[in-house]
């Protein structure tokens, strides 16, 4: 970039003495007395090569130069307050783009009132969300290619700090046709004759032993008949009679004809969904959404 030759204070000046033409005027509206005025316009001419103002007794009139230099005076001044205004309200963590990954189960949870009083209380932030499992999540927080992120049973990572959010008990997600469908509630050891749907280990590894746990303390292992990424496809896949699956509580909150959930009794086992960002970030938008996650507050989802 080439360095620019005109210095501000001097741009500034030659504006309000072209929109005061009137020494005088523009002096006391700079605050400053009418010889150091001229004096600035004079170092600005002398940049320039060319005089500005046509001076006479009584009168200051543009000349061709100055007339050329005005509007471009004018937009540079313009486009730095602009700068410096967005300046300012990015280092307050009042503007700038604040990328944010969620889990999908999520969508059914904190996300929705997150976003919306994120957005009531900082509306000039860009929000940029994006749908991602934990273990992509976890990475893309670690490469600083998301800022914060919304997920379910992190591994510890040595560059990430975490706060929870978001605690869930477990359901039985059961084909409407399955025998335990019609009862109110299911214990874990009351599947140990049926195929399973669970996701894939590799997208959520934590999450998936839990998952396998509950069968483990019922006494049985998991018979995996098939595996599926998102949560609406575990239940499509339960509606189809692929299986039976277990799953977070909010996933109740799915409306899916032929599917029925029921609280999984018999554990206290919970379900745990953090806010995750990089320790070494330096960021306020990341402090001021930390912020609202606070006052929303933890919450238990059963």
């Amino acid at each position: 970039m080439e360095r620019p030759d005109l210095p501000l204070p001097q741009l500034y000046a030659f504006v309000v003495l072209a929109e005061e033409l009137h020494f005088g005027r523009a002096a006391a509206r700079l605050g400053i007395a009418q010889p150091p005025l001229s004096q600035q316009i004079r170092r600005l001419e002398d940049r320039v090569g060319h005089p500005l103002f046509a001076r006479a007794v009584g009168r200051v009139a543009l000349t061709p130069a100055g007339e050329k230099l005005l509007p471009a005076a004018r937009g540079a001044l313009s486009t730095l307050t602009d700068g410096l205004a967005a300046a300012r309200a990015a280092g307050a963590g009042r503007a700038g783009t604040l990328r944010i990954g969620f889990a999908a189960s999520l969508a059914l949870t904190v996300l929705p009132g997150l976003l919306r009083t994120f957005r009531e209380q900082y509306p000039e932030v860009q929000l940029h969300i994006q749908e991602m499992t934990t273990a992509p999540q976890v990475e893309a927080l670690r490469e600083r290619r998301l800022d914060v992120g919304l997920l379910r049973e992190p591994d510890d990572d040595p560059d990430l700090s975490y706060r929870t959010v978001l605690t869930e008990s477990f359901v039985a997600v059961l084909p409407a046709a399955h025998p335990l469908a019609g009862q109110e509630t299911v214990e874990a050891g009351q599947l140990a004759d049926s195929p399973f749907v669970l996701l894939p280990r590799h997208v959520g590894p934590q999450l998936h032993d839990q998952l396998v746990d509950l069968c483990v303390q019922a006494g049985f292992q998991p018979r995996i008949a098939q595996r599926a990424v998102e949560w609406q496809t575990v239940c499509a896949l339960v509606e189809a009679g692929m299986g039976v699956s277990l799953a977070p509580s909010s996933i109740a909150r799915l409306r899916l004809q032929g599917v029925v959930f029921r609280p999984l009794v018999g554990t206290d086992l919970r379900t745990r969904v953090v806010a995750g960002w990089h320790r070494d970030h330096a960021s306020p938008l990341i402090e001021r959404l930390l912020a609202v996650l606070g006052d929303l507050g933890h919450r238990e989802f059963r």
